[in-house]
């Protein structure tokens, strides 16, 4: 069932590339932390690629019964699709790189305490109600939905707060799907979320050369991915140690500069820099 993979890292290596050099051309751009203009948000047709290799494997997988498709996509993917929009919202109309610009959970808050409009906020609830759809029925009751439903949602925040240099969010989403994969002896993850993988894989192409910016869009796709993957591949102890880690990530995220700790660490700084290069 890895076919949802090939298939939408096929298209995005053909689509992805024209596409982003049509948005640069058209003015979708977003200054980079170094000031270089590149296109944004990538997320958006990142994410259409799905859609598009979506199209004929839904349609084969169930008139030719090719099982192409893992079936517990028809629950995650309204969770994936959700969140994107969200992101796309605040890419679309929130405010951007101004100064001003509410950050973090403290931030939305105060703007909202503030009387003005946070599209972050609107993005933080709406994705409270879709994680909240995402795992239901899952068997999990008390505290132990509340630890799932925790996991989703805070791991979705983590990768938008680590969008801060070309290639970080799929780096990271890859060393961690590698961890799950291979420490569980696995491929679960790929053939459940398969079919949004294959275009975070080639995106990287274009973020780690500084032609595109994810947004977050792309942040969220790829936060969403990566919380998915945590939930299907490790059990209850596994789950818990996972929200501590990614809890802690998180409220150092709110009060500190995760990139200058990265920095500090001469093992995060290299790993950092693989593949980083500007044309």
């Amino acid at each position: 069932m890895l076919s949802g993979l090939v298939l939408s890292a096929a298209l995005a290596v053909l689509l992805l590339g024209p596409w982003l050099r049509d948005m640069a051309a058209t003015g979708l751009v977003r200054e980079n932390y170094r000031g270089r203009r590149v296109a944004f948000p990538a997320g958006a047709p990142m994410l259409a690629c799905s859609l598009v290799a979506l199209a004929p494997l839904a349609v084969l997988d169930d008139r030719a019964d090719l099982d192409l498709l893992d079936p517990d996509l028809r629950r995650w993917i309204v969770y994936v699709l959700g969140v994107a929009l969200l992101g796309l919202l605040d890419d679309a109309l929130g405010r951007g790189a101004a100064e001003d610009t509410a950050r973090g959970w403290r931030g939305h808050a105060r703007a909202i305490a503030g009387g003005r409009f946070s599209t972050g906020a609107v993005k933080a609830v709406g994705a409270l109600g879709l994680a909240a759809y995402a795992a239901s029925g899952r068997g999990q009751q008390g505290v132990d939905y509340v630890r799932d439903l925790a996991l989703l949602l805070l791991a979705t925040n983590l990768f938008n707060l680590l969008d801060l240099r070309p290639g970080r969010v799929e780096k990271v989403f890859f060393i961690l799907l590698a961890g799950l994969c291979l420490g569980g002896w696995t491929d679960q993850p790929l053939e459940l979320l398969g079919l949004f993988i294959g275009p975070v894989l080639v995106v990287a192409l274009f973020t780690l050369r500084e032609r595109a910016m994810l947004g977050d869009t792309g942040s969220n796709l790829v936060g969403a991915l990566a919380g998915i993957s945590l939930l299907v591949t490790l059990g209850g102890d596994g789950r818990w140690v996972a929200l501590a880690v990614v809890a802690a990530l998180t409220i150092y995220g709110e009060f500190r500069s995760i990139s200058s700790a990265i920095d500090s660490i001469p093992p995060l700084r290299w790993i950092a820099s693989i593949g980083c290069f500007s044309v």
